[in-house]
């Protein structure tokens, strides 16, 4: 991992912070013995000013002894050396649900596994604040140093994602209400509205009770704020927060009123206290109000992580201080943005998917991840993988143990793409409450298990690809991804309410993993990387400004594939008119005139070349204006029109798919469009990592036959070897199932 940066002007000297603490401990002896290897591993509201530089995420060596702490702390014990990783290893710890005999084990258990980070604290708000302003820390003190004298770290919460029953009764107005009104009570987690003042002091206090007390704590690694925001509320706290936020962002009702186009339904506002929250109504609502009002949520959840982070890099500002985003379209959180707060980006990652479609969706997730993570101040793109479930997927409809050796793969496959590391939920399975039946590190059936004993395997595979962790990711494709297109894309407004922005993205991203590329996501706001390949789908809400950034890319000799709905509104939602795709029209050289939206089990046909393509869900009337038809519509109403174009700008190429097509008809298209994938072996997961002192590749077989590996062609010289067997990569044999991460020196040809 890299040294620590020098202390910026406007933080104090790590070594003089408070108590006087040196900073925390890194990895630096090694775990229990780990088993033999195998050949191969079988189957915001506030001014946006420039945060300070961030702390390295694996900090220098450990102090031999625990620093002054708070009045009645225990005494001082010794603290060991943590394990000599730079890639993280475990999950959230909740030893407050266990009794002592269990705690105890838990540490023989944690170092017989290799784990050398553990979350503490997410949800204890309850007991370490039994009374308002009453705190209670003597079992966190005990979880601190007995994790600290077996070398174990800890990212430490604040416990803000649930506040305990107290505070719903002290504080009612303070608790969410639904969009029809109801006002909700506690009972489970997330009940809170975070616009609420006394929400907002009560997490400011017990942010700053965990800073003041632990901060000079040696088993400290980083700060853990909250957990997987995403709250909603439409309270009247909730209102005048919201009426805040658009007088800041529109300053005048003038503009207010043309961005939503409220001449519409006479919904024209003559005061800013007129202004509600997007509440339960009579008939539809308005889509300009609804995703402004989504923009703001995450802007004010990003108030009340910053009023925490700024406690806590306070008391202690070279520990790094991150939270765990969620994902999906009921999160109102804008990842983009949060990134340029964090010191690191964590993410939570739970496939629905077993076999070769988790496979995806954990690739997906990763590189979303490390994209956003792009946006981090002080370069280096880091991210955490903060939690997963181990041993099972959750499907949705049932809870389904993953096949040997999927939890390593998966791990790994996050570790190939950039994360420092591989955690989960959690340590151990609980016996009861509301997620009794979600999975562990340790499960039900205790260390005696299959789960168990995949997990010590990673433990013991981590610490020998720990040397690529500061290698470059070498992305060869880039997607586009806008939270904002897919807040506005649930619109029921829109022409179809088939329409699925995620999937849209999912699918792109799956065409590309099973070309073999390694694809980066950006959002057009700023300028677009030197890939040879740039995918654009669904992407609805498109400033000027960001399609000259899409010309430009394309006059320099990239190839674009932009997808149907694409480009019709601006970022208020206010549709182009004109033609679709509207401020793409002239880059692409096509007008679509007309949308043909699809009904549930029709099709039409589309000639590919050699291949007829069945179309589902949405198709278009295209009229060629200065681009030349790849594909046309056979059939139907739109037989014989344009269905795939493409024109040549500038040094690059234009192409626009105005249908949705299989999996195969678009990986046809993005194979004529950009040729074939690096490695386009289905069911072979490559991803290179560069760096100054060689290349590392890392190759995952998600299929059940052995597969050939030919490090000249994965670009590694001769003398490339296996890390996690040490045998040489010149004819390794990976078996179905197995993982090989390479390492030698990169050769081109």
């Amino acid at each position: 991992m890299p040294t620590p940066p020098s202390p910026p002007p406007d933080r104090p000297d790590p070594a003089g912070g408070p108590h006087g603490a040196p900073p925390p401990a890194p990895p630096s002896t090694p775990p229990a013995t780990p088993p033999a290897p195998a050949a191969a591993v079988p189957p915001s509201s506030r001014p946006a000013a420039a945060p300070p530089t961030t702390p390295p995420v694996t900090p220098p060596v450990a102090p031999p002894a625990r620093p002054a702490a708070s009045p009645g702390a225990p005494s001082a014990p010794v603290f060991r050396a943590a394990p000599s990783s730079p890639l993280w290893f475990g999950g959230d710890y909740n030893p407050e649900q266990w009794p002592e005999k269990v705690r105890e084990e838990d540490v023989d258990l944690m170092l017989r596994a290799g784990v050398n980070l553990v979350t503490v604290g997410v949800f204890s708000w309850g007991l370490l604040e039994p009374r308002e302003g009453e705190y209670r820390f003597e079992w966190l003190d005990r979880t601190m140093d007995r994790l600290g004298e077996a070398g174990i770290g800890v990212a430490l919460a604040t416990p803000t994602a649930s506040p305990p029953p107290w505070f719903t009764l002290a504080y009612p107005d303070a608790m969410p209400v639904t969009a029809d009104g109801t006002r909700l009570t506690h009972g489970s987690r997330d009940t809170y509205d975070v616009c609420a003042p006394a929400y907002r002091e009560a997490s400011a206090r017990i942010a700053r009770a965990l800073a003041e007390r632990y901060a000079g704590h040696p088993a400290l690694r980083m700060w853990h704020v909250h957990n997987e925001y995403g709250s909603w509320s439409h309270s009247d706290h909730t209102a005048r927060a919201f009426r805040d936020w658009l007088r800041r962002h529109h300053h005048d009702l003038g503009r207010l009123n043309e961005a939503w186009t409220t001449a519409f339904w006479s919904q024209h506002y003559s005061e800013w206290e007129q202004i509600l929250p997007p509440r339960a109504t009579q008939y539809l609502p308005n889509p300009a109000h609804v995703l402004d009002f989504r923009r703001f949520l995450s802007d004010e959840m990003l108030d009340h992580f910053l009023d925490q982070r700024d406690v806590l890099r306070e008391v202690r500002p070279d520990v790094p201080v991150t939270t765990n985003l969620a994902f999906g379209d009921w999160v109102p959180v804008d990842p983009w943005r949060w990134a340029e707060h964090l010191d690191l980006v964590a993410v939570d990652d739970y496939p629905s998917l077993t076999g070769q479609g988790g496979a995806e969706q954990t690739a997906f997730a990763a590189d979303l991840a490390r994209s956003w993570a792009a946006r981090v101040p002080g370069g280096g793109r880091p991210w955490l993988l903060m939690e997963q479930a181990a041993g099972v997927t959750y499907t949705g409809e049932l809870t389904r143990p993953k096949s040997p050796g999927e939890t390593v793969r998966h791990s790994l496959a996050h570790v190939a793409r950039g994360s420092r590391g591989a955690m989960f939920f959690q340590w151990r399975a609980s016996r009861g409450g509301a997620e009794q039946w979600h999975s562990g590190m340790v499960p039900h059936a205790g260390p005696d298990s299959r789960i168990f004993r995949e997990v010590c395997e990673l433990g013991s595979l981590l610490p020998r690809v720990a040397e690529a962790s500061e290698a470059e990711v070498v992305a060869d494709a880039a997607v586009t991804w806008d939270p904002e297109s897919w807040w506005a894309l649930g619109s029921p407004s829109l022409p179809s309410r088939s329409v699925d922005y995620l999937e849209s993205v999912r699918q792109v991203h799956r065409v590309l993993w099973r070309s073999g590329r390694t694809v980066d996501f950006v959002r057009p706001d700023r300028e677009l990387p030197r890939v040879p390949l740039l995918v654009v789908p669904a992407l609805y809400l498109l400033s000027d400004a960001a399609a000259e950034r899409l010309a430009r890319y394309t006059e320099g000799g990239g190839t674009l594939v932009v997808t149907y709905l694409s480009g019709l509104a601006d970022p208020s939602g206010t549709v182009r008119t004109g033609g679709y795709p509207g401020a793409l029209r002239d880059l692409l050289g096509v007008r679509v005139e007309e949308m043909y939206p699809m009904f549930a089990g029709e099709t039409v046909g589309m000639d590919l070349g050699m291949v007829r393509e069945e179309v589902t869900t949405w198709s278009e009337h295209v009229h060629l204006a200065g681009a030349e038809a790849v594909a046309r519509y056979a059939g139907g109403p739109l037989d014989g029109f344009p269905a795939v174009t493409r024109r040549r700008y500038g040094a690059g190429e234009a192409w626009y798919v105005s249908a949705r097509l299989s999996d195969r008809g678009l990986g046809r298209v993005v194979s004529e469009a950009a040729g074939t994938g690096p490695f386009p072996e289905d069911g072979l997961d490559v991803v290179r990592r560069v760096g100054p002192d060689g290349a590392w590749v890392f190759v995952t077989n998600h299929d059940d036959r052995s597969r050939r590996i030919d490090p000249a062609r994965l670009g590694l010289g001769p003398d490339a070897v296996d890390l996690l067997s040490g045998a040489s990569a010149k004819g390794l044999n990976l078996p179905g199932g197995g993982v090989a991460v390479l390492r030698g020196h990169p050769v081109t040809g």
